[in-house]
């Protein structure tokens, strides 16, 4: 799309209206109490995300666009607060960590896959016949999802609900919440630019996809293997180097236009970002108790405000130097200041 007609400048914009739309699902699912409607917006969120991808392939017009991206974060958002609380109330695992290292391998095998899907595609048809693929694989892939993830084929008159409160929010908790919000920001920038930012470096023209497979099939087993990790050492030991290695590959592009080591900065954000959403969420979700999705919604919520920011300033800072190092600078260094925040978290949480 950026060879064809889509500025730089533009898919900053739609990525950033897209995590806005994100970030207003995350708020709205804060304030769901009903199990049964939980499920409800989960399916809703579905719908939007299937619909959005395929007004992607059938207009040209930037302003649905740019609406379709607020629609398509909001589903999104949904789908991914929602599908994880209902995930983790529903399955019986003792472990609940383990489980939902597994749950979130679904993230990685889907950018594997519409990668692979995407890249046939577009060898042989138009960036547009991608995106109907896609929301065609959307829409079979999502059935058996919308199906499995109810707790009985009749709604429950009396399901349980949960009040929400806001002694949830200590001193500790909101150092946890501002750490996310600066993997939000770790998050987007190599979430929305990596292809390009490696197709920009010398000699590296071409290989921005292959970097973006590396992103899923790195993301695969991240969350199970770093939630395992997470089991054994404590949480925020785990979230704190797995944030190291992900400001690391931050960073490799800036010093490097060695294809074996911007590979490598690919793998570490996807063996990265996948697993540190789950290890929040999981977090959250334990911190929570039995309305997980509270702390999910708070999470995702400055999670998607450093989604938001993060394409804005990508777009500015790449138009006044003509690069990205700038932006992966700042980026890193953003990053690093959340891992200070949860070094200082384990101090408040042990005293």
């Amino acid at each position: 799309m950026l060879d064809d007609f889509l500025t730089l400048t533009n898919a900053g914009f739609l990525a950033s209206l897209n995590f806005t739309g994100y970030l207003g699902g995350a708020i709205f699912t804060m304030f769901l109490k009903d199990i049964n409607i939980k499920i409800k917006y989960f399916r809703i969120g579905i719908v939007l995300s299937i619909f959005t991808t395929l007004i992607m392939a059938t207009t040209t017009n930037e302003i649905s666009w740019f609406i379709s991206r607020v629609l398509a974060g909001f589903g999104s958002g949904m789908v991914l607060i929602i599908g994880g609380s209902i995930v983790m109330e529903k399955i019986n695992y003792e472990n609940k960590t383990k489980a939902m290292g597994i749950h979130f391998t679904g993230i990685g095998i889907a950018i594997v896959l519409c990668e692979l899907i995407s890249g046939y595609v577009l060898k042989n048809y138009s960036w547009s016949d991608a995106w109907m693929v896609l929301s065609i694989y959307a829409f079979f892939a999502s059935m058996y999802v919308v199906y499995i993830l109810s707790f009985d084929k009749e709604v429950k008159k009396n399901a349980p609900k949960h009040k929400i409160t806001w002694a949830l929010f200590t001193p500790y908790v909101i150092l946890l919440v501002f750490a996310y919000f600066t993997e939000g920001v770790g998050f987007v920038v190599q979430g929305t630019f990596l292809p390009d930012i490696i197709n920009s470096l010398d000699g590296l023209d071409g290989y921005g996809g292959l970097a973006w497979l590396i992103v899923g099939l790195a993301g695969i087993p991240s969350s199970i293997i770093w939630m395992r990790l997470a089991h054994k050492y404590g949480s925020i030991n785990i979230i704190i180097v797995a944030m190291i290695f992900q400001i690391i590959g931050i960073l490799i592009p800036t010093m490097s236009s060695n294809i074996y080591l911007n590979l490598i900065s690919g793998a570490l954000y996807g063996s990265t970002f996948i697993a540190l959403v789950a290890l929040f969420m999981n977090l959250g979700g334990q911190i929570s108790a039995k309305n997980p999705v509270i702390l999910m919604g708070a999470f995702t919520t400055f999670y998607g405000i450093g989604q938001v920011i993060a394409p804005l300033y990508s777009i500015k800072l790449i138009s006044i130097s003509g690069n990205y190092n700038t932006t992966l600078y700042l980026t890193a260094l953003i990053v690093s200041v959340g891992v200070l925040a949860l070094l200082y978290s384990k101090r408040i949480k042990n005293s």
